[in-house]
């Protein structure tokens, strides 16, 4: 091999020798060459010439040979070899910092800059998006590794207005405004908070089953149900602190229930288990918590429910945008919606909304327990069936399905609500 007359990249070494430190300056310019680009090193250090032909063997660089400057120093030549080289380009030629006073730099800004790949490759571990990756590494057991079954555009963005919509449950709620209230409205109020704790506990298991086979390179996707679970996190503890703040403690965990939650959790798909969690059970309980929340008997449910309600309103989005971007790409999701919603419909034994949810609604909606304040609640109950049962039409024809089997969807989704 001839030497090269030129250098691409030069550095001075001083007096350093090859394992006291000039390996720091070395390493990071030979990467900045593609493989055939040339380093000259100047030096100091007479070791050098034995130390670094060694070197380069070693690390499969070329190494062409040492001569002397005019004042004395040498000057060796360094050809970046092929072999074990990370893949891709340096992430470089752009900025993404914020060019205005008060700007923000979202998620959203970098995944315009960096986008998703196609597919991912589960060799590259935990390698963020745009890094370069040696070659040899595990591989990881990331199963959910192509965008367009994973991935939709606007995850970014629902995950700044996550981070900006965060709030904290022992301070934003009025918690010493609640009055004492009669003793069966307060036992209602219980009684929903529980059935809404115990619902949302399934929502902060059922996303964290899927967090760990999430590639990297779709981090956003991650780090959007990351805070999906902080949300129902913060949900559990404050409808908790709801039911006991009024004395009247939680309340009944129904069949129904367990038996709802149950498929749920033992969904292994993901999209399946997205369109099931959040676009039927949370875009169902969207209309429960503005129920909750127009009949609020204190300011703290109100406030509880309206600020729950609006996080909930983000997991339905992405839901949402979830199923849009794989229905676009698979066609044979439906058949397989419906077939996941028959499914889980034949395997809960009882069709009826569970009996103390019933109640504990109707008497909320009442706001008191004489026959014709419960006759209002009780048709403010079976409004909130319609309304939950229209909700679940439009946001599945929102999400890409027909009319018709939207509606055959929504009949058959569970009496449990979520």
């Amino acid at each position: 091999m001839s030497t090269p007359a030129n250098a691409a990249v030069a550095i001075d070494g001083g007096e350093l020798a090859l394992g006291g430190g000039l390996l720091a300056l070395v390493r990071p310019a030979l990467d900045l060459l593609a493989p055939g680009g040339v380093l000259a090193i100047r030096s100091r250090n007479a070791g050098l010439r034995d130390d670094l032909p060694a070197w380069c063997r070693v690390e499969h660089h070329d190494y062409f040979g040492v001569e002397r400057d005019a004042d004395g120093a040498d000057r060796h030549l360094v050809a970046r070899g092929g072999l074990g080289l990370p893949a891709g380009r340096r992430e470089a030629g752009f900025a993404l910092a914020p060019s205005a006073e008060g700007e923000r730099f979202t998620a959203a800004t970098v995944l315009s800059a960096v986008p998703f790949p196609e597919r991912a490759d589960p060799h590259s571990g935990f390698a963020p998006r745009g890094a370069r990756v040696e070659p040899g590494g595990p591989r990881y057991p990331f199963t959910l590794t192509e965008r367009d079954r994973l991935a939709p555009p606007e995850v970014a963005q629902l995950y700044d207005q996550a981070v900006a919509a965060h709030w904290d449950a022992a301070r934003d709620i009025p918690w010493a405004k609640i009055p004492r209230l009669p003793r069966a409205l307060e036992a209602a109020v219980a009684q929903v908070m529980t059935f809404l704790a115990e619902n949302e506990l399934s929502a902060l298991y059922v996303p964290a089953r899927f967090v760990p086979q999430i590639h990297p390179a779709y981090a956003e996707v991650a780090m959007f149900l990351a805070t999906q679970l902080a949300d129902e996190a913060r949900h559990i503890d404050a409808f908790l602190k709801r039911a006991r703040a009024g004395g009247a403690g939680v309340g009944i965990s129904a069949a129904t229930t367990s038996h709802s939650l149950l498929t749920l959790l033992e969904a292994r798909d993901f999209t399946e288990a997205s369109f099931l969690l959040s676009v039927l059970g949370e875009g169902t309980f969207l209309d429960l918590l503005s129920f909750i929340e127009k009949h609020a008997p204190d300011e703290a449910t109100l406030e509880l429910a309206r600020r729950a309600r609006r996080d909930e309103a983000r997991h339905v989005h992405f839901g949402l945008a979830h199923l849009r971007h794989a229905l676009a790409h698979d066609p044979s999701l439906p058949a397989r919606f419906e077939a996941v919603v028959r499914e889980r419909a034949a395997r809960i034994p009882q069709k009826a909304v569970p009996a103390h949810v019933q109640d504990a609604l109707t008497v909320l909606a009442a706001g008191d327990v004489t026959p014709s304040a419960i006759a209002r609640g009780h048709e403010a109950f079976r409004g909130l069936l319609e309304t939950m049962r229209e909700g679940r039409v439009k946001r599945l024809e929102n999400a890409g399905l027909d009319r018709e089997q939207a509606e055959r969807l929504s009949e058959l989704h569970t009496p449990n609500f979520m």
